[in-house]
């Protein structure tokens, strides 16, 4: 099963205002900060035409009475643990795709379930309604990505099968751009190509598929055809973290390297504080750079020796920015990740001068109660005195993603 909660953040924010429920409703990011696209829309706004993902400026020329929120990230995470904790009465088998979709498998629950599959839908389907106050669209099929599309298909609080009988007439007309990980740029290529459905995929041949898409159409075409054996992974399971990152859409464009000397520090301390908690070192160091013309580029270098420090990592980031960036070009966009992560209790070579980092891990570390006690903004930089917009709270900051699928 995929289970997919409708129109997730606006329902919850409706839930919470009653007199907004007839009215169209976005919930987006903060203008101010140059965050300023719709994050999730109700049914009324996306009657009017709004899409996910487009300009707050945008939609509101699309719909004049549009009522526009900003996220309480939060509250989302609340519902979200409160859904999967209704998942798990049926199965401890549960997939998170993101904050506000689940992959169920409840291959062993069907067996004692008189109505099967679809009654056990269904009852999840009256839980989440009558629990929570909204609704849930949920796919079943024998694999997960058909089982996604069928969530996708009828919308809100509906159950869509999909059986390896039917999946030809129910899937095949489907536009191609339906099939999970067909982006735009995929699209656009088989539409070049004469391949408009899903079907179309199928059916086309494999030399076809690669010449166009590589390895990745192979992918596509066993997608299609209902070829997808990858396993729902127990709610217990955890990824490997593969790394540790922040990137930030600044309010004001970065004009100067002092401005991008601001934020690369700000986005490192944020980055060595979760390591730290999570008990990483880090070996790679990864920058990110958009211009205001949405150009972008990234740069990595392998440091000398693992760290957790926001100060080795933030004088790294600014040698490789000061490398490659061409100066004059506003930026306004920047992102800094760790990566190359092993558990800082494993061995490790040892430095000449140990007494100096050391030191300078415990003051990191200091930093870090202080801050978990009294706030971020209870002690910080000579540097983030400036201009306080570029010095981000990475408590408010912080963005909720989805987890990849694909491994």
């Amino acid at each position: 099963m995929h289970c997919d909660l409708n129109s997730f953040y606006a329902s919850v924010e409706i839930l919470y205002r009653p007199e907004l429920k007839e009215l169209p409703v976005a919930v987006c990011g903060e203008i101010e900060q140059r965050h300023g696209i719709v994050l999730a829309k109700n049914i009324l706004a996306k009657r009017a035409g709004i899409i996910t993902g487009e300009a707050v400026w945008q939609a509101r020329q699309k719909c004049p009475p549009l009522v526009v929120l900003s996220p309480s990230y939060g509250l989302y995470l609340r519902f979200s643990k409160m859904a999967r904790e209704i998942y798990s009465r049926h199965t401890p088998y549960i997939e998170s795709f993101g904050i506000d979709e689940c992959w169920l498998d409840v291959t062993c629950a069907v067996k004692s379930v008189p109505g099967g599959a679809n009654q056990i839908a269904q009852d999840i389907l009256n839980s989440i309604r009558k629990e929570l106050g909204i609704t849930v669209s949920v796919g079943v099929s024998w694999n997960k990505v058909f089982a996604k599309l069928g969530s996708d298909l009828k919308k809100p609080d509906a159950v869509t099968v999909i059986t390896k009988d039917d999946f030809r007439r129910l899937v095949w007309p489907l536009p191609a751009k339906d099939l999970l990980y067909v982006g735009r740029a995929t699209w656009r290529r088989l539409q070049d190509a004469g391949i408009c459905t899903i079907g179309g995929i199928a059916n086309a041949p494999l030399s076809t598929l690669r010449s166009m898409l590589g390895k990745w159409g192979e992918t596509l075409h066993m997608f299609a055809n209902g070829m997808d054996a990858s396993p729902v992974m127990p709610k217990d399971w955890e990824e490997e973290v593969k790394g540790v990152g922040n990137s930030i859409t600044t309010p004001r464009d970065i004009c100067s390297e002092a401005d991008a000397k601001q934020v690369f520090y700000a986005l490192a301390e944020s980055v060595a504080e979760r390591m730290r908690k999570k008990g990483f070192l880090g070996t790679t160091l990864q920058i990110w750079v958009r211009d205001t013309q949405l150009g972008s580029f990234t740069r990595q270098c392998v440091l000398q020796r693992p760290t957790c420090l926001a100060s080795e990592m933030a004088s790294c980031a600014m040698d490789l920015f000061r490398r490659h960036w061409s100066r004059g070009r506003p930026l306004r966009s920047l992102g800094l990740c760790m990566s190359g992560l092993y558990a800082a209790g494993d061995g490790r070579q040892l430095s000449l001068f140990p007494l100096a980092e050391d030191k300078a891990e415990a003051l990191e570390r200091s930093i870090d109660v202080i801050r978990q006690r009294f706030g971020h903004a209870a002690i910080k930089r000579a540097l983030m005195l400036g201009d306080t917009a570029l010095s981000p709270n990475p408590d408010k900051e912080d963005s909720i993603h989805g987890v990849a699928f694909m491994r």
